[in-house]
């Protein structure tokens, strides 16, 4: 997808964070942006925001788990601009985790229902109407660099964003032959408030308050004591913070190049680069069957891979 003047963006969990990043760099592309997200408040925050600024906005409230206010939301921003071109399927929560089987049921379900399946209720809901008016159109998928080396401690947020980078590649296949592309969204650390939403949908869905971080609560006879210093680190992190604004350009970029990966820190593909040695290294010592080859062409390789170009540096815009 290379033109974005006057085309229409739909995205969810479009009023905060990376979401609001990407809603954002639409808008100064000159896209209509539909905000979809689950906080009304943060919803009228930013269409002011974007009316103040002459940027075509429309603002719903969506539960991406709930499929028919899926539809009437996508039938919303159609009657409103026309046409969606651009799926952003960013909603997303994370939930306290430990160990798996220490994790409770109901968050396991909650953070399944959310980060996985509002990737499919997204899906299923807005690339029919891409495909159906022909112009050319783009579904991108926030996952994580979790999706591609899991973090420790965290196995249920790993695997469900590993699901949907698999989401995205199986898409890319499915949509060969289209002037609709796929794209999956690797971020690592962006200042964002994804700790405060997830806590307010927890505590909304299942009336379970996040659990604090800060010092325990003193008890009664506790004296008065100042709180250790924190370690101390010889770095600069206004190098390091990254920006929702800048995920915003690196996803755009990425829709603009056909990318089928879109990565925010070049410091993560040591990780991923040792996964996939390791992996390679896990295949018997053995002769290939040529003959098996040719009957299950389709479960040896995948012709998509081969359309990732080399990635040059990222330039901010000024």
């Amino acid at each position: 997808m290379v033109n974005f003047t006057g085309k229409t963006a739909f995205i969810t969990g479009g009023a905060s964070g990376i979401g609001l990043g990407i809603a954002k760099a639409c808008a100064k592309r000159g896209m209509n942006v539909v905000i979809a997200d689950i906080n009304q408040q943060a919803i009228d925050d930013v269409v002011t925001l974007f009316t103040n600024n002459c940027w075509p906005v429309l603002g719903l409230k969506l539960d991406v788990t709930d499929r028919a206010a899926y539809k009437k939301a996508a039938d919303e921003a159609e009657a409103k601009f026309g046409k969606i071109h651009l799926l952003v399927n960013n909603a997303g929560i994370g939930i306290p985790e430990g160990k798996l089987w220490e994790d409770k049921d109901e968050d396991i379900d909650l953070a399944i229902d959310i980060n996985y399946r509002g990737v499919l209720n997204g899906i299923k809901e807005i690339v029919p109407r891409i495909l159906r008016h022909g112009e050319e159109g783009h579904v991108v998928s926030t996952a994580s660099k979790a999706g591609i080396v899991p973090v420790p401690g965290f196995t249920l947020y790993n695997s469900l964003k590993m699901a949907v980078v698999t989401v995205m590649e199986t898409l890319a296949t499915d949509l060969q032959g289209t002037n609709v592309g796929s794209s999956v969204f690797c971020p690592g650390p962006f200042q964002s408030n994804l700790g405060m939403s997830s806590g307010k949908i927890r505590a909304e869905k299942l009336g379970i308050e996040m659990p604090s971080f800060g010092p325990p609560p003193k008890k009664e006879g506790d004296e008065e004591q100042a709180p250790p210093p924190p370690p101390r680190m010889d770095i600069d992190f206004s190098k390091i913070i990254r920006y929702p604004e800048e995920a915003g350009e690196r996803v755009l970029r990425g829709v603009e190049r056909g990318d089928l990966y879109i990565f925010s820190h070049a410091d993560f593909k040591k990780g991923w680069e040792a996964r996939a040695a390791a992996i390679a290294r896990a295949f018997p010592d053995e002769p290939e069957n040529p003959d098996f080859q040719k009957v299950f062409p389709m479960l040896i390789y995948n012709p998509v891979f081969e359309k990732q170009q080399q990635v040059p540096a990222f330039v901010p815009e000024k």
